[in-house]
């Protein structure tokens, strides 16, 4: 009766879990493969207020590729009315209702979760949640490293153990850091971006992440109805495969979509925006020399640029934006007539670092 009702449940569950977004939310760059993950997700396992598969229609809905069940280890406020000695249990559910589908993927992930000196971390790609349930939360850490596990810090921002909302390291995560036990750290975690978490990852060679950290619906907190998104980190690899995917993530191939933001290294950002805006058809009207040509948005998020040539525009200021899937047509006054247009643009709301936004040239050309 019981293997019945499961079954029944989980044909009733069919319609809306394989319901996805169609649309890629960025091309990928030639010769790579984009996938989109949110790495840091909870369910009633641990803290969270929703069942795994809940987690499963979310994902599939907003078209990521990839997420990690990640449940507290250690703290578990529902154990009373859902028992579970297995912390793998959340992993199980979500990775047996994702078979029979090939738009998501399920990992296996676990949050160690201890005050500071050592704060929250997550490991994923984990083989056992169980061994890494340790009173010592460095063997905790070993044991995720010994599974081959990617390991990353969580919200070093946040507020409940920084006061101030600044990420630091302490001096055991250096010496983490330096024995390669942690590889990544979130510079954005659910509703904050920390400039701060940035600069670690750049200066200690960390893997850039961003994750929802999510407790109850992202429809709710993310405003996702309203046309919000939670936070993705895109992995950047050469191919689709798990492996090549973990491979990217320890390579630090990666950048965070953020609200309206795009956060990455700039060997990572610069081949996306590239491969996502591009600038096409330029001609010159008859006896007049402002050129006029497309610029083309290719990807989900909005792109606000500022334009750094020589020129000017004849119908708009060097500042604008392009909304998502979408194109602008732009005049630009070159005084005489161009077989070929430069095109430096800024890239406002694209992080490479803290103040310091990524730069890209495109280069249109008549037909």
């Amino acid at each position: 009766m019981l293997k019945f009702f499961k079954k029944v449940v989980f044909l009733l569950l069919i319609p809306s879990v394989f319901y996805s977004q169609t649309r890629p939310l960025f091309k990928a760059p030639k010769d790579s493969y984009l996938t989109a993950t949110d790495l840091h997700i909870h369910t009633v396992f641990s803290d969270g207020s929703v069942w795994p598969d809940i987690r499963l229609r979310e994902a599939l809905r907003e078209g990521l590729d990839l997420i990690a069940m990640t449940d507290h280890l250690e703290y578990q406020p529902h154990k009373e009315d859902i028992p579970h000695p297995d912390r793998n249990r959340s992993y199980q559910i979500a990775s047996e209702l994702a078979k029979g589908q090939e738009k998501l993927r399920v990992i296996n992930g676990a949050e160690i979760t201890r005050e500071m000196p050592i704060g929250h971390l997550n490991a994923v790609f984990i083989k056992d949640a169980n061994k890494l349930l340790r009173n010592d939360p460095i063997l905790s850490i070993n044991e995720a490293n010994a599974q081959k596990a990617f390991v990353f810090m969580n919200h070093p921002n946040w507020d409940a153990h920084r006061s101030d909302g600044i990420a630091r390291l302490s001096s055991v995560h250096e010496d983490l850091i330096k024995k390669k036990l942690i590889h990544g750290v979130e510079v954005v975690n659910e509703t904050t971006f920390s400039e701060e978490a940035l600069k670690i990852a750049l200066e200690s060679n960390l893997t850039i992440i961003g994750n929802s950290d999510i407790h109850g619906l992202t429809d709710w907190l993310f405003e996702i109805p309203e046309g919000g998104h939670r936070p993705i980190t895109f992995v950047i690899s050469e191919g689709g495969e798990i492996n090549q995917i973990k491979e990217a993530l320890f390579q630090g191939k990666t950048f965070v979509w953020f609200k309206d933001l795009l956060i990455g290294k700039e060997e990572n950002l610069l081949p996306v925006i590239e491969s996502n805006l591009s600038a096409e058809n330029l001609k010159y009207p008859k006896g007049k020399q402002i050129g006029e040509f497309t610029l083309t948005n290719h990807s989900a998020a909005i792109l606000n640029l500022i334009y750094t040539g020589p020129f000017s525009f004849h119908e708009d200021g060097k500042i604008f934006q392009i909304p998502p899937h979408s194109k602008k047509v732009l005049k630009i006054k070159t005084l005489s007539n161009l077989d070929n247009i430069d095109l430096p643009f800024e890239l406002m709301n694209g992080i490479v670092a803290p103040n310091q936004n990524l730069k890209i040239k495109l280069i249109v050309s008549k037909n």
